[in-house]
């Protein structure tokens, strides 16, 4: 009878972690990104549109995640992904966007403004005519815009749409792969490290007395000051196992 009892459970719980699981945001952004990935391969040619995913960059106040980029002769189309149901509110003005959800009402950041930063990045980095980088909003989760958004804002694989209907060349072949190579040497390598000490410099901008921690031993990070050199005074994030380990990031 045990045997039975453990046999069902034994069943049970794995059934219960995988619905969770299913359930998680995590899960459902990470299916979310696969599909806009899918439909990317499938709808734009890959030797008209070189794409990179997930590429961190190097900013002024930390670093900068972007999801997805396209680099074509027509332009280049910074894509921000987000999943999300329910009814959303919001216009390109607004700091501030809606999502409603049932009887639930949440807030979250205007994902223009958030891409306008992502822009920025690629500007400096390739430098490039800024009027040829080009923002780009997708949903998916099947949440419906209850307001006016701009064309740029889409659902599911409306992007493919709006990418697509730009048709004016403005770089040749052999600017596109200048540039492909341009980003693959300047973003950040694909690594925990990197993705930590990003997640460390969201919540820092949150909030600027969060503690950081060390993007290479994950020692916390601590303030200290310049006591030789051209700078001496200047205040910086050190280490706090230095000098085992001289990781140093400006205030």
């Amino acid at each position: 009878m045990i045997a039975q009892v453990w046999g069902v459970v034994s069943w049970l719980i794995p059934l219960a972690l995988l619905a969770g699981l299913i359930k998680s945001p995590w899960f459902k952004g990470h299916v979310g990104e696969l599909l806009v990935r899918l439909f990317a391969h499938w709808q734009l040619d890959k030797q008209t549109y070189r794409r990179l995913h997930n590429v961190t960059l190097d900013t002024p106040d930390g670093t900068t995640q972007i999801d997805h980029v396209f680099l074509s002769p027509y332009g280049i189309f910074v894509l921000e992904t987000k999943n999300m149901s329910g009814w959303i509110f919001g216009s390109e003005k607004q700091a501030q966007w809606t999502q409603k959800l049932y009887k639930r009402t949440f807030k979250f950041q205007n994902p223009l403004r958030q891409n306008y930063k992502h822009l920025k990045a690629l500007e400096a980095t390739l430098g490039v005519n800024p009027e040829h980088l080009h923002s780009v909003i997708t949903f998916v989760g099947g949440s419906t815009f209850k307001t006016e958004v701009p064309a740029n804002v889409t659902e599911g694989i409306g992007f493919i749409r709006y990418i697509k209907s730009f048709q004016q060349q403005l770089f040749s072949e052999a600017e596109v792969d200048a540039m492909l190579h341009s980003l693959q040497t300047g973003r950040r390598a694909q690594t925990l490290a990197t993705h930590r000490e990003h997640v460390q410099n969201l919540k820092r901008r949150s909030d600027p007395t969060a503690e950081r921690q060390c993007p290479k031993c994950g020692s916390a990070l601590v303030i200290r000051t310049r006591k030789t050199g051209a700078n001496v005074g200047q205040q910086f994030w050190g280490c706090s196992t230095f000098p085992k380990c001289k990781t140093m990031q400006s205030l």
